[in-house]
């Protein structure tokens, strides 16, 4: 019996050159077959094809394809802080969103370094893409603005300076006035906003007011703000001074993100402080291991896969030629209560 040669992997990938070869066709007919028009082409041809595309493993070059046409089916991202547990989540809304509607998603992270998003905006523009989400402090607000002037762009839960886009974002307003109302229902008197520094981001800067009208709106409430979660010492000092001064009835953290709800978390653990047995907590944001810390966290949920749909629909929008004026489309947050807001007497 003979022995039969079985072909190894291919080093590289088929063409469409070599599938009309084996096909016994044109370069055109492939070409056809493959972008599904085929109305020139018989059933036999047709076959001859695919049975030439099995055989090679051919896979097309969309990215190529598209570009023929203009489009490069590709989406940027630019993400501020991808270890931020709602960045991660709102990407993935957005990715969903991308692959449901054929398009690709291109991320870059800046690590809240200036220079890493100068950088990182210049790669976005070499690959083509056709349209820009952007989560990030914005530091190069003028470039971000010139590259607005090229493609649609999209802004993700900050407000930047200067740049004219549409903004899909959390209603800070009435997820920190649903969170006071819930604390001073469950007997809280003596609050306090932990916050990371503000930095210009327009989403804390927004809480932080929303924190104060909320208090004002129940007088029977004493409130004040701490932004240095991202000091772990001083954040130490604030949390230790608070639960030492006299106020008018129990007391109570409201935590502005998941970054600040852990570091005051760690923070309270290292004081010794028994957690919630005499200090309540409620945070923005819910984060999977919230229901594993004493008794479970309450938290005001933000709607992140919707978010990240969201504002993926609204930059396909502006690649499909809507012209119209910016628009800001907010989300409301939803209240998950756990022990660590408890009622209290």
């Amino acid at each position: 019996m003979n022995d039969v040669f079985i072909p190894g992997p291919r080093a590289t990938r088929a063409t469409i050159a070599e599938v009309a070869a084996v096909a016994g066709v044109s370069k055109a007919s492939v070409s056809r077959y493959i972008s599904g028009d085929r109305r020139l082409l018989s059933d036999a041809l047709a076959t001859r094809i695919e049975q030439a595309v099995v055989a090679l493993d051919f896979q097309p070059n969309q990215m190529a394809r598209g570009l023929k046409r203009g489009r490069s089916r590709l989406i940027g991202m630019l993400v501020a802080d991808l270890l931020n547990p709602y960045s991660t989540a709102v990407m993935h809304g957005v990715e969903t969103a991308c692959r449901q509607q054929g398009y690709s998603l291109l991320i870059c992270n800046t690590d809240q370094d200036a220079r890493q998003e100068r950088q990182q905006l210049a790669a976005l523009q070499s690959y083509s893409i056709e349209g820009l989400i952007v989560n990030t402090f914005g530091q190069h607000a003028a470039d971000l603005q010139h590259l607005g002037s090229r493609l649609p762009l999209v802004l993700l839960d900050r407000e930047l300076p200067g740049v004219e886009a549409d903004l899909v974002g959390l209603d800070n307003h009435q997820a920190i006035a649903t969170g006071v109302a819930h604390l001073q229902s469950q007997g809280y008197r003596d609050l306090l906003l932990i916050s990371e520094p503000l930095d210009g981001t327009s989403s804390r800067r927004q809480r932080l007011t929303a924190f104060d009208a909320a208090l004002a709106a129940h007088p029977s409430c004493r409130g004040g703000h701490c932004v240095q979660a991202d000091n772990a010492l001083a954040l130490q000092t604030a949390l230790a001074a608070f639960l030492a001064s006299p106020g008018p009835g129990p007391k109570a953290l409201l935590t502005a993100n998941g970054v600040a709800t852990l570091a005051t978390t760690l923070a309270l653990q290292a004081l010794g402080e028994p957690l919630f047995e005499r200090l309540g907590l409620l945070a923005l944001d819910d984060l999977d291991w919230f229901p594993l810390v004493g008794g479970g966290i309450s938290a005001l949920a933000q709607p992140t896969h919707a978010l990240g749909v969201a504002a993926f629909e609204r930059l396909q929008r502006r690649i499909d030629g809507d012209r119209s004026a910016p628009v800001q489309q907010t989300f409301g947050a939803e209240l998950h209560i756990r022990q660590s807001t408890r009622a209290r007497t």
